[in-house]
This record gives structure tokens, sequence and C-alpha cells, in this order.
């Protein structure tokens, strides 16, 4: 089984995720990974400084303000904004992370539309926390056309690969 397998079937089995980075301004991919965490039979909960609600269930403004502790954190955001959710995770205790990238897991590869930040991977390293560092939940948890596509192009590109540790693999 690939490293990315074996990161996604480990993250996938935790059952409260939070998702960080949901929109009330546009559809996102960080909105369809919510619905898809739900419709899947997840306890989900929506992070966003800015929004009370979204889809109709609260929307927290952190992980601090989220009543029960997350088993897993799903981010579609800044990197910046990666860099704080994973310090959160690590006092928090939560030990799984996934930080999207629409272009896989290969560094540098979209370095302007990616929410890794290589200095969080280092802190998940650090922590103890088995971290994805790219890829799309879509991709995995019933994807649609578009991203089973992404996920099968990815990989024949080799643009899904993880080392043994969890670390991205150098360009």
């Amino acid at each position: 089984m690939a490293e990315i397998d074996r990161l996604v079937q480990d993250f996938l089995a935790q059952r409260k995720i939070a998702v960080v980075g949901v929109s009330d301004k546009r559809d996102t991919g960080c909105n369809l990974g919510y619905r898809r965490f739900k419709e899947a039979g997840y306890t989900v909960f929506a992070v966003n400084p800015r929004l009370t609600t979204f889809d109709g269930d609260p929307c927290y403004p952190d992980l601090t303000s989220i009543p029960e502790k997350p088993d897993a954190v799903f981010i579609l955001a800044n990197p910046r904004v990666t860099d704080q959710i994973v310090q959160q995770c690590v006092d928090l205790g939560i030990k799984h992370v996934w930080m999207h990238c629409m272009m896989g897991t290969k560094p540098g590869l979209a370095a302007s539309i990616t929410s890794v930040s290589p200095a969080a991977v280092e802190l998940c390293h650090a922590s103890g926390i088995a971290v994805i560092p790219g890829s799309c939940p879509n991709q995995f948890l019933k994807p649609d056309f578009g991203h089973a596509l992404m996920r099968v192009l990815w990989r024949a590109l080799g643009f899904m690969k993880i080392s043994r540790h969890g670390s991205m693999k150098p360009t």
C-alpha cells in the first residue's frame, strides 16, 4: 500500500473532523469536503473566524472553540493559517492533519494554490501528528468524476508520493 493510501485510510478512520476554511463567499473544495464528510456520517465541525454558521450548522472561529475535540483536521486555507491551526492541533493533542493542495503532494508544484506549510509539516512530525501534506479528501471520499480523474492523474505523474514518515518528497 502506498504511504498516501495508509495516511488517508488512517485519517478517514477518524469520526470527528474539523474542516478549516469553509466559505460563504463562494463554493469551494473546502465546502464540498465539509458536505462529503457529513454525508458519509462523520461528525463535522466548520471552522472560519468570520462565520457563526455554515450550512445551518455552528461554525467556530478556531479549533479551541469547538465544544468537543476533533479526531482530525482538514485545512484548506492560506499556509499562514495552516501554521496557526497546526499549533492548535499540537496544543489540543489532535493527531491527524490533512493540508489541502490541488496538485497532489509534490512540494512547490502549486505554491500559489496550496494550504501546505513546510513549517507546519515539520511541526506535525515533531509532535507525533500524522500529516497528509497535499492532495484532497474529495479525491478519496466518494469522488466525483473530476476528483477521481485528478487522483489517477496525480498518481501517474508521481505527484502523490509521501515518504515513510509522512513528509513531502523533495522535487
